[in-house]
């Protein structure tokens, strides 16, 4: 056949009966579920930046982190709740925990997190039962991480192909994501002789997340919706904007404006990372085309592989 031939052979179109889509969309509300995964990555790193706060003696950044930690857990909450429809439904996830669902197990780290959370600050904050305060601020901070990052699991356990083919690289994402947010609100809020752990989380969170974001650009066909449309404007503002927070990071050093404006831009690209997750998720459902060639193409490999070894035997 030639080139000419070839040439004129259209593209394959991929549709489904009676043009509906072959996946049933999420679904979730927005803003709602992308707030929810913005608020808990917030909340788990707090936690986490609060400890160390501690730790090292920095009250006005312990302050700061668990207010944001109890804050980003009762947020976070309400904003699940709300998707969800009526409060009773996340009530009922807490009868029974089931280990092979990531919703069951997250409701499972959520709600202790929050009363933890919620008694730390309220403890940093009044002064009351000082050690019961940290005592409970150590708990929420040995959840934090799996706060942070049990969102990714919930989201890649679904038939949704940019997420369920992006399952290796999603908790690094919003790990990342959760470092950059709570490090920055802090940079923002926090006097810069204590702010040096928020500093150097926001550093490492934007190291991490624009890594494994680079990771996901890489998967060929299901990478698209990461970076064609609304989701994919989405993520490179995010990127762009950890890209410049962390140059103002580095070039700002102690300056309070500087260390303001890296925090405020901080928190918008984690912001802009969830709600562009999120949306890729979406149009990836909408369009058969990611469900169909993947399919196809695993397909492939099984067939290449079993004549492979037939030939072999």
């Amino acid at each position: 056949m030639s080139f000419r031939e070839r040439a004129m052979v259209p593209e394959p179109e991929f549709e489904s009966y009676y043009g509906r889509p072959i996946l049933k969309q999420p679904t979730w509300k927005t803003p709602d579920v992308p707030l929810y995964l913005f608020l808990g990555g917030l909340a788990g790193a707090s936690a986490v930046l609060a400890e160390g706060a501690a730790l090292t003696g920095r009250p006005a950044l312990e302050k700061v982190a668990r207010l944001a930690a109890a804050g980003g857990a009762a947020g976070g909450t309400v904003a699940l709740v709300h998707d969800l429809g009526r409060p009773e439904r996340f009530l009922n996830m807490l009868r029974v925990i089931k280990p092979t669902s990531p919703l069951s197990v997250g409701s499972f780290i959520l709600a202790p997190f929050g009363a933890l959370a919620g008694a730390a600050a309220a403890s940093q904050v009044t002064g009351v039962l000082p050690r019961l305060g940290r005592l409970a601020g150590a708990g929420a901070a040995a959840l934090g991480p799996p706060l942070a990052t049990y969102t990714a699991a919930l989201v890649a356990n679904t038939a949704v192909p940019a997420w369920h083919e992006a399952h290796r690289e999603l908790p690094f994402v919003f790990a990342g994501s959760g470092a950059q947010a709570a490090g920055g609100l802090a940079m923002m809020l926090v006097p810069t002789d204590q702010a040096g752990p928020a500093r150097r989380m926001a550093l490492g969170g934007a190291a991490v997340e624009i890594l494994a974001a680079e990771g996901i650009l890489k998967k060929g066909l299901v990478a698209e919706p990461y970076d064609q449309g609304r989701p994919g404007k989405l993520m490179k503002v995010a990127r762009f904007a950890t890209a410049a927070a962390a140059a103002a990071t580095v070039v700002g050093g102690r300056s309070r404006v500087l260390s303001a404006l890296a925090g405020a831009t901080y928190l918008t690209a984690s912001l802009a990372t969830r709600f562009g997750v999120f949306e890729a998720g979406l149009e990836s459902a909408r369009d058969p085309k990611y469900v169909v060639v993947p399919q196809k193409e695993r397909l492939a490999r099984k067939q290449t592989g079993g004549a492979a070894a037939h030939t072999a035997g």
